[in-house]
């Protein structure tokens, strides 16, 4: 009898420790959850080369700083709002409805509208920095002109004068310090030029031609991409930028005048023979197609595909053999029927033009 009531006088604490030690389990979870929700924010990257909250230019200096600050101003308005909340929920009982009105009027709505106009008029100052205004044509600003293409970009440096002195594709190069007009195009489809690390987007429209100025403040090698859908490969079709000095810039523009892929004759050989010529250029060889990508220094360009593969022999001949398995919608024929070592060959030649 003495066990049975001790069996029975324990029940009840058994129970009760149960229900304290799942309510202890839920507030473990609770606190772990929120948490992890108050860590997502820090969780989240914020720099690398396609980030822009981390400005390599002065346009995307001031988007970061608008971002950041409509940031500010948003967590401040939550804060007022949930502190207003709180209080009146403590203080119900002893304010007058007359008063409940006034709390609602100036801490609900007026206080919010001035926060957000603040913000307002924030923004629309610092708009003319972020889509600066230039003189003249071009007010003696360099100029390089990009088309959208489906789905890689044809990149063309012009001179003083405008004409066009050299051509390449998939790869933009910017002296570090200097503002640059882009003249922007497209044949076919709407692309979007962006470059998130040095400023904001801009719509290629065909048959109309829209500028946009960035000025790099910082050496590197960033991404850019295009930010409209414009078909199959669309997420396929980025492109990369290298902000340099202005004396390395120089020394680029000189020896990418001077290039020529005549080095290899084998390779040039192959590539003539089996047609690549109808599409591409290779300064200074007969090559001189104007529908593909200029292949003009190749081999110093990062990737292949517009940043779809590595430039490397063996991605290289991947891409030659069946394109439309890498890049599918692409325009580019397959060379699936050529036997492998002179594909190889081809690509070995294109890695070699610098």
């Amino acid at each position: 009898m003495d066990d049975d009531r001790l069996t029975g006088a324990c029940r009840p604490i058994r129970s009760e420790e149960r229900i304290v030690r799942q309510g202890s389990d839920r507030n473990g979870r609770t606190k772990a959850v929120a948490s992890l929700f108050l860590l997502c924010p820090f969780l989240v990257s914020c720099s690398g080369i396609q980030s822009a909250l981390d400005p390599a230019g002065r346009e995307a200096a001031d988007v970061a700083t608008l971002f950041f600050t409509m940031l500010l101003g948003g967590a401040i308005i939550w804060a007022g709002v949930v502190g207003l909340l709180f209080y009146a929920a403590r203080k119900r009982r002893v304010h007058s409805e007359k008063n409940a009105g006034r709390l609602i009027l100036w801490g609900g709505a007026v206080f919010p509208s001035v926060v957000l106009l603040a913000l307002l008029s924030y923004a629309a100052w610092l708009m003319p920095n972020v889509r600066p205004w230039f003189q003249g044509a071009d007010g003696g600003m360099r100029r390089i002109e990009v088309t959208g293409e489906q789905f890689w970009w044809r990149v063309r440096y012009l001179d003083a004068g405008g004409a066009v002195a050299f051509e390449t594709a998939n790869e933009v190069r910017v002296p570090v310090g200097e503002r640059v007009v882009f003249s922007l195009k497209s044949p076919d489809v709407i692309h979007s030029f962006w470059i998130p690390v040095l400023g904001g987007k801009m719509d290629m429209i065909p048959g109309r031609e829209n500028r946009l100025t960035l000025q790099a403040e910082k050496p590197g090698t960033y991404r850019g991409v295009c930010a409209e859908f414009c078909g199959t490969s669309h997420a396929l079709m980025a492109f990369t930028v290298h902000a340099m000095q202005p004396q390395d810039y120089e020394a680029w523009l000189l020896a990418r005048r001077a290039s020529s892929g005549v080095q290899d004759a084998e390779g040039l050989a192959l590539f003539l023979k089996h047609g690549c010529a109808a599409c591409h250029t290779v300064a200074g060889t007969e090559a001189q197609g104007k529908i593909g990508p200029d292949l003009t220094a190749f081999g110093e360009r990062g990737s292949a595909g517009a940043g779809t593969l590595a430039n490397e022999v063996e991605h290289v001949a991947r891409f030659l053999r069946d394109p439309g398995r890498i890049k599918p919608g692409a325009k580019m024929p397959h060379f699936t029927m050529l036997p492998e070592a002179e594909t190889d060959r081809i690509a070995a030649y294109l890695t070699g033009l610098k």
